[in-house]
């Protein structure tokens, strides 16, 4: 098993939003970053654990728990000219962005950025690098274990 940190802006899809939505589960889409897109075409497999992030919002933070609940497919978003996630380079042959469905598991107490920067077990911690801008970030056994304590 493998874990992640997800990044999804509120306004778009909250944790409130996932666990509301038919079996807790919503389509991850909208990434248009190679290196994100990869880790859900090629990392990511079902059941893996997932830490639902809340970005761009007055504040930013982890929500909740959540798993990957599919296997990668072609996020339709890109095809479609009305969206802003359009891209006309992509042809449903030859698709450039995939998505993951994701389920919402529970929704927690907000661990805020300060607090993550706070923990020194977290100091190698991929959503804290100066510069980090991926909406999904691997995360590590031991990261994961030290948040999910920090979150009961």
């Amino acid at each position: 098993m493998q874990y992640w940190l997800m990044k999804s802006e509120p306004d778009e899809v909250s944790i409130d939003d996932a666990l509301a939505a038919p079996a807790s589960t919503v389509a991850w889409f909208g990434v248009r970053n190679y290196q994100a897109r990869n880790f859900m075409r090629d990392g990511m497999r079902v059941g893996d654990g997932v830490l639902f992030y809340h970005s761009s919002c007055a504040e930013p933070g982890i929500a909740g728990i959540a798993e990957v609940a599919s296997t990668a497919y072609p996020d339709e978003t890109q095809f479609d000219p009305k969206s802003k996630y359009y891209d006309p380079k992509s042809t449903r042959e030859n698709p450039r962005w995939m998505l993951v469905d994701v389920r919402a598991k529970q929704k927690t107490r907000l661990i805020t950025l300060p607090e993550l920067r706070a923990m020194p077990e977290l100091e190698d911690m991929q959503i804290l690098k100066k510069g980090n801008r991926l909406s999904i970030t691997p995360v590590s056994p031991s990261e994961w274990r030290c948040i999910i304590r920090h979150i009961k």
